[in-house]
């Protein structure tokens, strides 16, 4: 079984981006907060590269659908569903986080930082299950660009 390389490359940045998360709140916590600043903005840059590889792929070349047995499909799709919203809060929340470090309002950005993390470390545990279940777990099923499904071709 061979798995494709860009899901591969993409859910690898999404883990990157949360183990440099992780990293950077345990340099606030000693109080390091040059480096805190630094490691956080090299986690937004590997998010970002995961969300451009993910948005290319999934505009140019498509969305795989789920190949496991069909008795569970229900709960993969509702698991996806989960897994998105918490990608969109995480992202929505880790933009007004940096947002907030960089523009020096603290007070807000000590209040979300640690909850937008906690949402990030989640939304990466559940793309990497995604992932699994997609490409390793069970054979991926049709993939169909959104170029093909909008224009027909």
């Amino acid at each position: 079984m061979s798995v494709p390389i860009l899901p591969t490359i993409s859910t690898s940045f999404i883990v990157l981006s949360a183990i440099t998360v992780a990293i950077g709140w345990a340099q606030i916590k000693q109080r390091k907060i040059e480096t805190h600043q630094k490691t956080m903005m090299l986690a937004a840059v590997f998010a970002v590269i995961f969300f451009l590889i993910y948005a290319s792929r999934t505009i140019f070349i498509g969305n795989t659908a789920f190949g496991g047995p069909e008795n569970i499909k229900i709960y993969y799709t509702i698991f996806l569903i989960f897994h998105i919203s918490l990608a969109t809060i995480g992202a929505v929340m880790g933009i007004i986080t940096l947002w907030s470090g960089y523009k020096k309002n603290l007070s807000r950005h000590r209040k979300i930082g640690p909850v937008t993390s906690i949402i990030w470390f989640f939304t990466a545990i559940t793309g990497v299950a995604v992932y699994l279940l997609l490409y390793v777990f069970y054979e991926g099923g049709e993939t169909t660009s959104v170029i093909k499904a909008i224009l027909g071709f």
